[in-house]
């Protein structure tokens, strides 16, 4: 089951996340199947052809009318041997009922059944008692079975140490497996403790590598949006300042251009009557279609990162008053997006977007700092 996100509703003015997938649904039994998306919250509402909660979400599973499954698909053959299987158990009504109750945890911050069974791993390794092992035994079960091959996060293995920790010496694992011994049952706790320690060792290894990495993260991301203004831009300047089709004189390769699009774009052109009449267009975004139309000099593809950190490094240093927004920023991630400009230079919500625009003016307010450092 694929789960998708972000998603959520707003009540009383509160966010509350969630997140959706498909499932097959119909409206009564005998009538044909279709598609639909069901959509959990953290705070345990479901929608699916209207509200419900988990308790009316298995009632429409044990009622035939929504199936976590394509109905007409044919049954996954059984495996011959548990123990040999690389595969999950199937997905089945109460499995993903069950799931769908780890992920109302999971989102509402809660802990999975998986991180339960983690806490049950650590304190059998703390206390290897009988009655730590049951409490491990409940925790294993409690994860949805098509998922607990999954719960250890170890490809290799799966969760093969588990099930031989919780099979009683003499037993055979799974009912088809190796019979298990007292050796068996310390190498699985070795496992875990030769997992822990190698867990130690990476993390003091990327505590080395990321010492430079800002002490309690980034701020809030700053997203700068494309935003028309038909009566002309606001006189109190605000983060609208960071686009480039702000109207701004820029001095920059010995031109005054009016806005760092006139200057972007006027620098793109092959020919110097083509880059005068950019230059003079009388708003950025004439300059950007008459740049647009107009043949680009050969070597522009490897340039143009140059010339736009000039540009933007002159807007910022020439104007303090903008310069006083952008390092306002503090050291947010700087999102740029819109849809006149390239997904070269834009944020986008896909592998297209680069967002180079953003980056740069990240660049542009560590340079401001950094001379402001320097000065003071």
């Amino acid at each position: 089951m694929t789960w998708r996100r972000p998603t959520y509703r707003t009540v009383d003015k509160e966010r509350i996340d969630g997140a959706w997938c498909h499932v097959w649904r119909r409206h009564r039994q005998e009538a044909p199947w279709f598609v639909d998306d069901l959509v959990v919250f953290a705070d345990g509402a479901i929608e699916c052809g209207g509200r419900t909660d988990l308790a009316g979400l298995e009632k429409l599973l044990t009622s035939g009318t929504l199936s976590p499954t394509k109905p007409e698909a044919s049954p996954v053959a059984a495996e011959p041997s548990k123990w040999l299987s690389r595969r999950g158990e199937p997905l089945t009504p109460e499995g993903f009922l069950g799931e769908v109750a780890d992920l109302i945890e999971e989102l509402s911050g809660r802990p999975t059944a998986g991180e339960r069974c983690w806490e049950a791993v650590r304190r059998y390794q703390l206390s290897p008692t009988e009655h730590h092992r049951a409490l491990l035994r409940d925790a294993y079960l409690a994860v949805p079975p098509h998922r607990r091959i999954y719960v250890l996060g170890d490809m290799d293995r799966q969760d093969r140490p588990l099930r031989i920790l919780l099979t009683d010496i003499g037993e055979p694992v799974d009912g088809d497996g190796p019979v298990v011994t007292e050796d068996m049952h310390r190498s699985a706790v070795d496992h875990f403790d030769r997992r822990d320690a190698g867990v130690a060792r990476e993390r003091e290894k990327r505590a080395v590598r990321y010492a430079d990495d800002p002490v309690g993260g980034t701020g809030v991301a700053v997203i700068s949006y494309e935003t028309v203004y038909p009566r002309g831009w606001p006189e109190e300047l605000g983060l609208f300042v960071l686009r480039n089709e702000f109207p701004v004189s820029v001095e920059f390769a010995g031109e005054t251009y009016s806005s760092v699009l006139h200057g972007y774009w006027s620098l793109s052109a092959a020919d110097a009557s083509d880059r005068r009449r950019i230059a003079d267009a009388p708003t950025a975004r004439e300059a950007h279609d008459l740049g647009g139309r107009a043949p680009r000099r050969a070597d522009w593809s490897r340039v143009r990162l140059v010339v736009m950190t000039g540009l933007l490094r002159a807007k910022f240093t020439q104007h303090a008053e903008l310069a006083e927004i952008l390092i306002s920023t503090g050291d947010a991630t700087i999102s740029y997006t819109g849809l006149s400009d390239s997904p070269f230079w834009r944020d986008a919500p896909d592998h297209r977007g680069r967002n180079w625009t953003g980056r740069l003016l990240e660049l542009t307010r560590s340079e401001l700092v950094a001379q402001r450092s320097l000065a003071g």
